[in-house]
């Protein structure tokens, strides 16, 4: 997937590379492996999807 911009980890991350980047294009949220950085296989959510997501993992006690 190209023409994602803004690539950015969790701050609870440190400066660990075992967590996952997101990024965004138009309205889409995408999701890489940072260990692969520019290789990873990217994962990509309309932004409903991604909300519902968040809303979810948040609503069963997971935190970023």
């Amino acid at each position: 997937m190209t023409g994602i911009r803004n690539w950015r980890k969790s701050t609870y991350s440190g400066n660990e590379s075992n967590c996952v980047e997101v990024g965004s294009k138009n309205v889409d949220i995408a999701v890489r492996d940072t260990k692969l950085g520019e290789s990873s296989p990217v994962l990509a959510f309309g932004s409903a999807q991604w909300r519902t997501f968040i809303a979810s993992t948040k609503a069963n006690g997971f935190t970023a």
